[in-house]
């Protein structure tokens, strides 16, 4: 990936990490644009980590327990955090633990 790839996609992967929206939104300027592939690279992880969020979050949601929901936002802002520095940095490394698998789940997306 390029220099320039990077830096025009840069806007919308870092849009794409500020909630599910900013991933729809991302995802459509994406599109418009012309498919950058660091954009689309962050979409995927974006998608990914949003998804697992409402998900896992569903199921821990229903213990009643202030430790284990504060560590599911612990862990999840931890990953975010990843996400974002990366996509800031113009990095593409993959999410510690999940990152490899949203990219195989969503190879289709942005291409």
């Amino acid at each position: 990936m390029t220099e320039q790839t990077i830096k025009e996609g840069k806007k919308y992967a870092i849009i794409s990490y500020i909630t599910i929206f900013g991933v729809i939104i991302a995802f459509y300027k994406n599109a418009d644009n012309g498919n950058n592939p660091f954009t689309s690279f962050h979409n995927r992880q974006a998608l990914g980590l949003w998804l697992t969020f409402f998900a896992l979050g569903y199921i821990i949601g229903n213990f009643d327990s202030i430790q284990i929901t504060s560590s599911w936002y612990i862990f999840f802002s931890v990953l975010l955090c990843f996400g974002v520095f990366n996509a800031v940095k113009g990095n593409t490394y993959p999410i510690p633990l999940v990152g490899k698998l949203y990219q195989k789940l969503f190879a289709n997306l942005g291409k």
